[in-house]
């Protein structure tokens, strides 16, 4: 069997709807890129790779080159000829990490199909036969609405240092036999102190973790902010391969790392990410904040077979193209995904929906988009990171 071509779907993604929705239309920005690696035998695989997909498509059809004519069987030996093939570019970075993610993806799925067995068989056997999914949920009433579809586990989610309160208010909608989660991502980004101080006031609400609270260059802060709270912490969304994720990891400077499926190196790099973790007794729930869904099927596979994986996030209330653009469509029952059991991933794309939604931009607007958090009267500034003025409104408990 021999790789024939490789074709690649980029697509313009819409906003969110309003039923018990997170709020927000990323800007225009919003992309998903799929892949498919066509052979002579007719089997294909499909991926997905994630990040800046506009630019990612450019980088796959470059690695097609690479790829064509050899055979889709040896999928590590041909992750390498694709590092190989632009480390004269510099770091694989989230472009080469996209793109090497969404063809190897691809490639596990062909032989998923060719062996007649889903990946996860091919991984080892699963630990577990469904999933468990977390949701978003940045306000009392999305957290019930998540509720009322099983889910057990709810992040707050907020762009630069969340409020308090109404992370406050969701652990009490949800009650105490729930978790809980903060995501405090930027930018703006905190410092390190700033992010302390944040923590201390969310220490009392009982979370599950507390995640990217500071930039993600900023190694040294997370050892800080480790040792001042007594909190889980979690990061590693941006990053791809195992070297990214070596520092957050061997340094154990946090206890849950979030690998994104569209763009951390493909399958068999998550699993070694995992490895990595597990040695260190550290757990991974990966990021699918911004992902399609075709990557979603490809982080079950990854979860199923790994002893320490925790949990998956989820956007139940997401864009309705979603549910056009692959078949099958995942449900959650009882707060988790059933394992797919079909050859392969277990999903395909849906050709004809993907055409209905070609791709016109992929970067935000800067910084009028409201997805972005600066302090008032900085906007214009486009700062990466600040120091949060007025912390006792903003960094505590007010009621």
């Amino acid at each position: 069997m021999k790789i024939t071509d490789i074709e690649t779907w980029c697509i313009q993604v819409g906003g969110r709807p309003s039923e018990g929705a997170v709020q927000t239309d990323f800007g225009g920005a919003r992309n998903w890129l799929f892949v498919r690696v066509e052979t002579d035998e007719g089997v294909y695989g499909v991926g997905e790779g994630s990040g800046w997909p506009r630019v990612i498509e450019t980088a796959v059809l470059d690695l097609k080159h690479a790829l064509v004519g050899e055979d889709p069987a040896h999928i590590d030996r041909l992750w390498n000829r694709m590092l190989l093939a632009f480390q004269g570019h510099g770091q694989v970075g989230t472009v080469g990490g996209g793109a090497m993610t969404a063809i190897e993806m691809a490639l596990w799925d062909i032989k998923g199909k060719v062996l007649g067995q889903p990946v996860w068989n091919l991984l080892g056997g699963a630990f577990r036969k469904r999933i468990p999914v977390y949701g978003h949920a940045k306000t009392p009433e999305q957290a019930r609405a998540l509720m009322a579809r099983g889910y057990r586990a709810f992040k707050v989610s907020s762009t630069g240092a969340p409020d308090v309160d109404r992370v406050a208010a969701v652990r009490e909608a949800v009650g105490p036999e729930r978790d809980v989660m903060v995501d405090a991502h930027g930018p703006s980004w905190m410092t390190v102190k700033d992010a302390i101080i944040l923590g201390r006031a969310l220490e009392p609400l009982d979370l599950l973790f507390y995640e990217d609270p500071i930039a993600p260059e900023n190694i040294d802060g997370y050892a800080r902010i480790r040792d001042a709270l007594d909190i889980p912490l979690a990061a590693g969304e941006r990053v791809s391969t195992i070297w990214g994720m070596r520092p957050l990891i061997e340094r154990e400077l946090v206890d849950v790392i979030q690998p994104d499926t569209g763009r951390a190196g493909g399958v068999t790099q998550m699993r070694k990410m995992a490895a990595m973790a597990e040695a260190h007794y550290i757990s991974m729930a990966p990021h699918s904040g911004s992902l399609g869904p075709l990557a979603e099927f490809a982080a079950l596979h990854v979860m199923a077979t790994i002893p320490n994986g925790l949990m998956l996030e989820r956007i139940e209330f997401d864009w309705p193209g979603r549910y056009e653009v692959v078949t099958p469509v995942l449900e959650v029952v009882d707060g988790h995904i059933a394992l797919p059991t079909a050859p392969g991933l277990g999903v395909d794309i849906v050709e004809e929906a993907l055409e209905r939604y070609p791709s016109s931009r992929n970067v935000r607007d800067v910084p009028a988009d409201d997805g972005w958090a600066f302090e008032p009267g900085t906007a214009d500034e486009n700062l990466y990171f600040q120091t949060r003025l007025r912390r006792r409104h903003k960094l505590h408990r007010r009621s």
